[in-house]
């Protein structure tokens, strides 16, 4: 693909959504630390350096060699990518006089500009940043500004270069798309092919080529990323992929019925294995949460392993890692820190297994792997699926798990869930789910006492899980799933609902 955006990462929080905006375009894009340029830059056509926590200012700022980049491709640098271009070529950053966070508006708009072609006078834009750029470099023409910041947008004359102090991939920013579509499509001339469709008809056609007529693997999980790759190398290879679908004890209730029927219903190869006993047997009375998934973990391992051992000749293991998974981050030292997961899908399977490994989302968002889904024609329930941790309940009943709790648990969450989509509400949520709590509460049930356990409800609105909300779900909503819950679950009298966000808490209770 010669049709390509570069973005180079300089450690800012924003980075990826730069990627996921760019995407939105049709337009592809990657992201590399900035201290790793790509040695072969052919294939990209423009280039957007991102924000970051730096200052330029620094003795430790980030540092690099532009050289075959500026004047030679359309460069578009955003924030602390605008403070660079200026403070190494001439003009002047220092500390603003007052910190530049939250919104503003664009008070000077310099007209017959393509780069703000349908950027209105006034539109709000999104500041992050405490240094700020006093004064621009020779050859530089100013496009825009705000009421605080003089030089809000720029570019440099004779070349395709822009810098903007704002961050156009943020929601505030009302205009930021159209910019972001103005230096793409009509300065950088790229064209808007990066589809579902095409990516469909690509990666078939790669994964037949790469595969052969020898036999995949595939650990699915339930979730979607696994079950859109598992779709996707069905359409490439047929019956030489083998699925296995592990039950461990851990799921919602009726999913492993319940799934194995869906995946059937596509016409996947399938493999269910009944392996419950066998986690809830390693788990027994074992509370510390780190231990419980670690040992969850090697159980699928052994599982797994005692499964594929069952498919002769296997030489792949596919795996829906994406993109996400395999991005290098730039950490707050200044050193890009790999954050790649590694066999995330099937629980960190062991070099022993001597498979090989392919990966058909390693290029996808999760918004795109849904697109991908819906365009295969997948059913909706499956793309539509929230999150479901790998341990599954097992990180949900807080302290030792037994049969008991698990089945009380499955019959809270239940409830939970099918209230969410009885009511319309499940797919304004990114993640719901109930946590089992090692409390017992007193409680009156008719004229008698009880001592029963306490349920705690947790539903968040995330687009990464990387930050999230909770939801303000109505009052007379919790009000009847609590009613519900107290009185059809044998050993719950209580029901709370959680109402942290992430940070300082994390989604789930372990």
């Amino acid at each position: 693909m010669h049709n390509q955006v570069l973005i180079l990462d300089f450690g800012s929080q924003y980075t990826q959504l730069i990627a996921r905006r760019v995407r939105e375009l049709n337009i592809y894009s990657e992201i590399k630390p900035y201290n790793k340029l790509p040695e072969d830059l052919s294939k990209f056509q423009a280039v957007i350096l991102s924000g970051s926590p730096f200052s330029v200012r620094a003795e430790d700022a980030p540092h690099p060699d532009l050289s075959a980049i500026k004047g030679k491709k359309p460069l578009l640098a955003i924030c602390y990518g605008a403070q660079y271009l200026a403070h190494f070529n001439g003009g002047n950053v220092a500390p603003s006089a007052t910190r530049e966070y939250g919104r503003a508006n664009l008070s000077k708009v310099k007209e017959n500009e393509a780069f703000l072609k349908d950027v209105h006078l006034g539109s709000q834009v999104w500041m992050s940043h405490s240094d700020t750029i006093k004064q621009l470099p020779e050859n530089t023409v100013l496009l825009a500004s705000t009421h605080d910041v003089e030089n809000a947008a720029f570019r440099i004359d004779g070349e395709d270069t822009y810098g903007i102090q704002f961050h156009p991939e943020v929601y505030h920013s009302k205009d930021g798309k159209q910019l972001l579509e103005n230096f793409l499509v009509d300065i950088a001339k790229l064209k808007q092919d990066w589809t579902p469709d095409a990516f469909v008809e690509t990666t078939v056609e790669e994964l037949r080529e790469k595969i052969g007529d020898e036999k995949v693997i595939l650990g699915l999980s339930g979730g979607v990323d696994s079950s859109v790759a598992a779709m996707l190398l069905h359409k490439a290879v047929g019956k030489q992929l083998h699925c296995i679908f592990v039950n461990n004890g851990l799921l919602r209730k009726n999913e492993f019925h319940d799934v194995l029927e869906q995946y059937q219903g596509l016409g996947l190869n399938v493999k269910g294995v009944d392996a419950s006993a066998r986690f809830l047997d390693a788990l027994k009375g074992e509370s510390d949460p780190e231990t419980k998934r670690k040992i969850i973990g090697r159980v699928f391992i052994e599982v797994f392993d005692d499964e594929s051992h069952k498919v002769e000749n296997a030489i792949w293991l596919a795996q829906g890692t994406i993109y996400p998974d395999r991005i290098e981050s730039v950490s707050a030292s200044g050193g890009p820190s790999a954050v790649i997961k590694s066999h995330h899908n099937v629980g960190g399977l062991p070099d022993y297994m001597k498979l090989k490994i392919v990966e058909p989302l390693h290029l996808l968002f999760k918004d795109e792997v849904r697109r991908v889904g819906k365009n295969m024609e997948m059913d909706a329930d499956i793309l539509g699926r929230h999150p479901f941790p790998g341990p599954g309940l097992g990180i949900r009943i807080l302290g030792d798990i037994t049969p008991e709790k698990v089945s009380i648990l499955q019959e809270v969450d239940a409830i939970f869930i099918d209230a969410l989509k009885k009511n319309g509400l499940y797919d304004k949520v990114w993640q719901a789910g109930a946590m089992l709590l090692p409390v017992n509460s007193v409680g009156v049930m008719g004229d008698e006492r009880t001592y029963e356990k306490c349920v705690a409800l947790r539903a968040v609105e995330s687009t990464d899980g990387m930050t999230a909300d909770w939801v303000n779900l109505p009052y007379e909503f919790l009000q009847k799933v609590s009613n519900d819950i107290i009185n059809k679950v044998k050993g719950v009298n209580r029901v709370v609902y959680d109402i942290s966000s992430k940070p300082p808490a994390t989604i789930e209770w372990e």
